[in-house]
């Protein structure tokens, strides 16, 4: 009998990151057979976990909670990672690839409040927390009037500090408080129409290194192809605005049989401005489509992405 195949998983510790690699395992054994000794996880701490007191965009962006498990792969301490797509950077150093996404959850964001009140019915001065640059301008584009303040840590924090009036309401992706079993605290969702998520949202990623067929080869079963063709318009997107996590922006691609819609958005951080775009086309051009909605939005931009900020 051929021995089954041993592949190591890397990921960040929080307790999203790791229901998201079991989710990974267990479908690394769905399709190849073996044991969880098989396929071992190596929790690695990130430079993006260790910073809590100020936001990510003032710190180096969103390779922070990357590079450490790019500097693994590159090592051969591991032979995949796994990431919330949002996560991964625009760019990735030469030697890692993105290998393909898992089927993509619920991309909406959810509303978390106390009290249940909605975003519409808070109070004037109600403090709304967020680490997401683009969500507290989505807030504020609706809400002027509401303050919104930094919010860093897992979820379980987030939505403690909530039940114990720390702050009035706060954001959180739906696929990760799913994944956590804890969608029953959401007081609402929120419409992708209203409130488009961040490029990537509910979605998981891993990243390989470049050149080894042999765990791409292990990994390809677990892969959606509507989810690539989705993350390729997404990323695609981002990268032509040269978009980072110190820009709110917002991207989300639909894929239906062989077509694509695409809804993109880029704000300024107070929310005072929201310049919009949206595309349609088929699924096999999602990456041209992507990028020809960041060209519009630029010359849309008087002074370019970071006049916005």
């Amino acid at each position: 009998m051929t021995s089954p195949p041993s592949l190591r998983i890397g990921t960040r510790g929080s307790p999203l990151a790791l229901a998201q690699t079991h989710m990974v395992r267990a479908a690394l054994m769905r399709a190849h057979g073996g044991s969880e000794a098989d396929f071992p996880i190596e929790i690695i701490r990130t430079t993006g976990d260790q910073i809590q007191d100020r936001p990510l965009s003032e710190s180096g962006g969103k390779g922070l909670f990357t590079k450490e498990l790019d500097s693994a792969l590159i090592a051969h301490a591991i032979d995949l990672a796994v990431h919330s797509s949002k996560d991964l950077p625009t760019h990735l150093p030469s030697e890692i690839v993105i290998a393909g996404y898992l089927p993509r959850e619920d991309a909406r964001d959810a509303w978390i409040s106390r009290g249940g009140l909605s975003l519409d019915a808070l109070p004037t001065g109600a403090v709304v927390g967020t680490a997401s640059l683009r969500r507290a301008a989505q807030v504020k584009r609706r809400r002027p009037d509401l303050v919104t303040t930094l919010l860093r840590g897992n979820v379980e924090t987030r939505l403690k500090k909530v039940e114990n009036g720390e702050i009035d309401a706060t954001l959180l992706a739906l696929a990760g408080l799913k994944r956590l079993g804890l969608a029953d605290r959401a007081t609402a969702l929120l419409s992708l129409e209203e409130f488009p998520p961040a490029c990537g949202q509910g979605a998981i990623g891993l990243t390989r290194r470049a050149g080894d067929d042999a765990t791409r080869d292990l990994l390809a079963p677990l892969f959606d192809e509507a989810t690539g063709f989705a993350l390729a318009a997404e990323r695609a997107f981002l990268a032509a605005l040269d978009g980072s996590c110190r820009t709110p922006i917002a991207g989300h691609a639909q894929v239906h049989g062989a077509e694509l819609s695409f809804v993109g958005e880029v704000l300024r951080a107070d929310g005072a401005e929201a310049y919009v775009v949206r595309r349609h086309g088929l699924a096999i051009d999602a990456a041209l489509i992507g990028a020809d909605a960041g060209k519009e939005i630029l010359l849309r931009l008087p002074h370019g992405v970071a006049g916005l900020m």
